[in-house]
């Protein structure tokens, strides 16, 4: 088929598959004005389609590096700067959040370094032309459609055409919440009425506090705690014994839950002086294998994870999280 036609063929499918979504985004309160306003604009986005089908599938899983690499680019001195900038900029508002939520301030600033290093770069693509592109190739429609969806009720909502850009897959604002997390989760956190997590910080960290609320976050708990594992520890012992229904590959690393009471008997020491309490569970992570630091997680650590299942991105988070506090 020559090229022009087949893309007039693409583009025919793409306005009728828009269309056949009308039903449902009129049962969600979308308006036909809003539909009708935005439709004419969208057009399928071929560079969306490449970057989703470079995705990772099945398959076998490549070997697991070393943390410690990671570590050092994501937990590095100006990140650590910007953050304690960020942080004493917004003490005052952090502190009311904590006093609310119970999710520690530091851990706030660094959900916000990690995400968008503070805002630097929150994505350039067109959320709703990413998302519709996205849901009408159908690979993944079970998980793009709904997202659509919801960025076409932000739309509806009031919330400009021209906020709405992020990541090629729908993440956008500060957070980088997909759009169905930002119309559940979303706060005003500076009290003018709106939540705006694309230029807000209050906003952007009242809302992470609030993801965090909901993930279950327990109020004056730690993360974790670096530790050093004796040598000659029989890890055997402590295997856990269940298969994770969700992020196996993240939580297969994990022990089985024992209270810290239970840990240091065994002879594990925390390297510094924060010690959880003697009946606060955790499990046993040791990302770079026997005989590097380890760390003793409580379930605060899952509720960083339930903000992206990786064991990287939830430690760096709580290192830096720590190191921003100093």
């Amino acid at each position: 088929m020559p090229q022009q036609a087949a893309r007039a063929q693409d583009d025919a499918g793409f306005r009728a598959y828009l269309e056949s979504l009308r039903p449902r985004a009129r049962a969600m309160g979308i308006s036909d004005a809003t539909l009708d306003a935005v439709y004419p604009t969208l057009t399928p986005n071929p560079r969306v389609v490449e970057l989703d089908r470079n995705q990772p599938g099945g398959g076998a899983y490549s070997p697991i590096p070393n943390f410690e690499p990671y570590r050092r680019a994501h937990v590095d001195a100006a990140r650590i700067g910007r953050g304690r900038a960020v942080y004493q900029a917004n003490r005052t508002r952090l502190a009311r959040i904590e006093a609310e939520t119970g999710v520690p301030d530091e851990i706030m600033v660094a959900i916000y370094g990690h995400e968008t290093n503070y805002g630097s770069y929150v994505g350039d693509f067109d959320l709703i032309r990413s998302l519709a592109t996205l849901s009408w190739e159908g690979r993944r429609r079970d998980l793009f459609e709904p997202e659509l969806l919801a960025t076409l009720k932000m739309l509806d909502n009031g919330v400009p055409r021209s906020r709405l850009v992020g990541s090629w897959a729908g993440a956008t604002g500060y957070p980088q919440f997909l759009p169905s997390v930002y119309l559940r989760l979303a706060r005003d956190g500076d009290g003018d009425g709106k939540a705006d997590i694309w230029t807000s910080e209050a906003d952007a960290l009242a809302s992470i506090a609030n993801y965090f609320v909901q993930s279950g976050w327990r109020r004056g708990q730690p993360w974790g705690v670096a530790v050093t594992v004796p040598s000659g520890f029989d890890r055997a012992s402590v295997a856990a014994r269940t298969n994770p229904p969700r992020c196996p590959r993240v939580f297969n690393r994990h022990s089985r839950w024992l209270t810290m009471a239970e840990w240091r008997r065994m002879g594990l020491a925390v390297q510094g002086t924060i010690w959880p309490g003697d009946t606060v569970l955790a499990t046993l992570l040791e990302p770079d294998g026997p005989g590097k630091t380890a760390y003793l997680l409580t379930g605060n650590y899952r509720a960083i994870l339930d903000y992206n299942c990786s064991n990287f991105y939830a430690l760096s988070v709580g290192l830096l999280a720590d190191a921003v506090k100093q």
